[in-house]
């Protein structure tokens, strides 16, 4: 009998909600605001839509996939049992990239931030803080995370709110260029060629990440073939909406706002809206925001760390480590936090880098595993599941593969660099012993605490 202790289930849906809305970070809208802004030539409406229909039938593919192996490992389980372990692998590396890089991108954020507020303290000390107050918070347990998360994504929808009230206040008393509620004008794309909108929809993209990340906790969630689809598309849903209207009051009330640096574009827009007051208001709910970022994407990482090690990808002792009485992967939060630290050596740009190329090439290979798994293997072809396992599934596949295309050469040949060194170790890896422990853990029980 195996005494090793395993993760506790405990999260519902609406926890596993706000785990994936505080990864995603709502107000990520803002962060990336000039960038995206001019990526998609201002038309910020019409590629948040593009974005969202691209995501949603990813979504749909990671809900199928989930059901069908409710397990922590994500899109490296999904490619790794649908189609093969070796191209698992290789999908499971790549989505490293997104997952491992996310913690850093929060906390520099953080740092940044905190800097801005306190100039005389360095943005390293911030890192250096940040990282000692994520480990602890992910040791003490999920629980926690998911109540903190759950505290954090609440004041953020808040201030969209009330940012978004701002507006329509503007608007309803003529300070704003247009004087009704109800415009046309945000989905057209006027001079604005498609390719550009498109493009901008790719960056954009990254605003969505969060919805797979909840995959990794499917063993600490109670009845995940039920709870983690349903939570999947009310975090994909919850974010559109919010990112969409946003975008929508903002292209009305001022169509011809500009801007000189994209990196503070977010804050002179927020200061134009609701002046000092709500740009004071702004920057602590995005530092409250970028910390629990930071909290739910090394829960995710640590997660995806301990598939990896339990199917003896990643040195089996080290990575399926679970601590007896916290219940979490303690090892791998350690790990985690000290790479954590390049936030200290590397910039912003380098790490959304890793993330968008991670992030894309994991969601291309989940919607084919939908095809391989339920139309290929399980022969599900009648005309309704023809629908569900081959047409949206490749919709899905063919949108995103394509918005890799569109990112920047730099970020391809740094990712295909990455999948090299995976291809490496992997060879090396399958010349000393077996590449994988040939085990099914698709039918896992993990006891109750």
């Amino acid at each position: 009998m195996n005494n090793q202790p395993a993760l506790s289930k405990s999260l519902k849906v609406y926890q596993i909600v706000f785990l994936g809305l505080a990864w995603m970070t709502p107000m990520i809208f803002f962060t990336v605001y000039g960038v995206a802004y001019d990526a998609a030539g201002g038309q910020m409406v019409l590629a948040y839509l593009i974005a969202f229909l691209a995501i949603f039938f990813t979504a749909y593919s990671y809900s199928r996939m989930v059901k069908a192996y409710p397990i922590a490992g994500s899109a490296y389980t999904y490619t790794k049992k649908a189609i093969h372990p070796r191209l698992g692998f290789l999908v499971g590396w790549a989505l490293l990239l997104d997952y491992i890089f996310s913690p850093i991108i929060a906390i520099l954020t953080f740092g940044i931030f905190m800097h801005t507020e306190f100039p005389s303290i360095p943005v390293y000390v911030w890192v250096i803080v940040m990282n000692i107050i994520l480990a602890l918070v992910n040791i003490v347990g999920i629980k926690s995370v998911a109540r903190i998360s759950g505290i954090s994504v609440v004041v953020q929808i808040l201030f969209i709110s009330l940012f978004c009230l701002f507006i329509i206040k503007d608007i309803a008393t003529g300070q704003a260029s247009f004087s009704t509620l109800f415009s046309l004008h945000p989905f057209l794309a006027s001079d604005v060629p498609f390719t550009t909108i498109f493009s901008g929809a790719a960056l954009i993209c990254f605003c969505f990440l969060g919805f797979d990340a909840v995959t990794t906790m499917a063993e600490e969630t109670i009845q995940p073939k039920k709870t983690i689809p349903k939570a999947i598309f009310l975090i994909v849903c919850i974010a559109a909406v919010m990112y969409i209207a946003i975008s929508y009051f903002t292209q009305i009330a001022y169509p011809g706002f500009t801007f000189t640096n994209p990196d503070n574009a977010a804050y002179t827009l927020v200061k134009l809206v609701g002046g000092n007051l709500l740009s004071s208001l702004f920057i602590t709910v995005l530092i409250i925001a970028t910390f629990t970022q930071g909290v739910s994407s090394v829960t995710s990482v640590t997660r995806f760390l301990y598939a990896l090690g339990r199917e003896s990808v990643l040195p089996q002792k080290v990575f399926s480590y679970i601590h007896p009485t916290f219940k979490t992967p303690v090892v791998n939060i350690l790990l985690v936090t000290a790479f954590s630290f390049l936030g200290m050596f590397i910039d912003l740009n380098t790490a959304v880098t890793f993330v968008s190329f991670g992030a894309l090439t994991a969601f291309t290979f989940v919607n084919v595993s939908v095809i391989a798994h339920f139309y290929i293997k399980l022969k599900k072809r009648s005309f309704t599941e023809t629908i569900l396992y081959l047409i949206f599934p490749l919709i899905g596949a063919t949108f995103i593969g394509w918005l890799l295309t569109l990112l920047n050469k730099d970020t391809l040949l740094i990712g295909v660099a990455w999948l090299t060194v995976g291809f490496l170790y992997l060879f090396v890896k399958s010349r000393l012993s077996a590449p994988f422990v040939k085990r099914d853990h698709s039918k896992v029980t993990v006891p109750e605490k």
